[in-house]
């Protein structure tokens, strides 16, 4: 998955996450899903709060099965604000 990072061309970001435990409830889920997917600013999020968001980033061809998994769940904490591909 390092060499599929570096690449980030083909990353979109479909969910922004202010709570850790709620970032890595939404990866497990793309992930059992077999969706490949990572988080993006995790630390920083603990280190300052609500001043950063975790952002969890999917592959650009997996972008509309994620979001409707993702939002298929309940909850908040999913962000469907599209602020531009990676």
């Amino acid at each position: 998955m390092t060499d599929a990072i570096q690449d980030q061309d083909k990353f979109v970001t479909v969910g922004k996450y202010v709570e850790s435990v709620d970032a890595q409830m939404a990866k497990g889920l793309l992930e059992s899903a077999g969706i490949e997917c990572f988080l993006q600013g995790e630390n920083a999020n603990s280190l300052l709060g609500a001043a950063f968001r975790a952002r969890l980033l999917v592959h650009k061809q997996d972008e509309e099965t994620a979001r409707q998994l993702l939002g298929s769940t309940s909850g908040e904490s999913n962000d469907q604000e599209d602020d531009g591909d990676l």
